[in-house]
């Protein structure tokens, strides 16, 4: 997966919904993060800088993924 198109446009979908492909980043696991921590961190900024319209806007509790994203670290 390229994180590039996440730090570029986050919201980037795959195929089922906007931000669709975001959410599959940050639901990995905390230790697979752990041999990339500087994009991690990039990623976090991102996430946290987001609309919070268009957060709302995600099906499943997508919010509240990207909002415990956000918050590690």
């Amino acid at each position: 997966m390229n994180l590039q198109l996440h730090l570029e446009e986050p919201l980037l979908d795959a195929y089922f919904y906007e931000g669709d492909l975001l959410l599959a980043t940050v639901t990995v696991p905390a230790e697979a993060w752990a041999v990339l921590p500087e994009l991690e961190a990039r990623l976090r900024a991102v996430v946290a800088g987001l609309p919070r319209t268009a957060v709302e806007e995600l099906p499943g509790g997508g919010a509240g993924e990207l909002e415990r994203f956000a918050a590690r670290g």
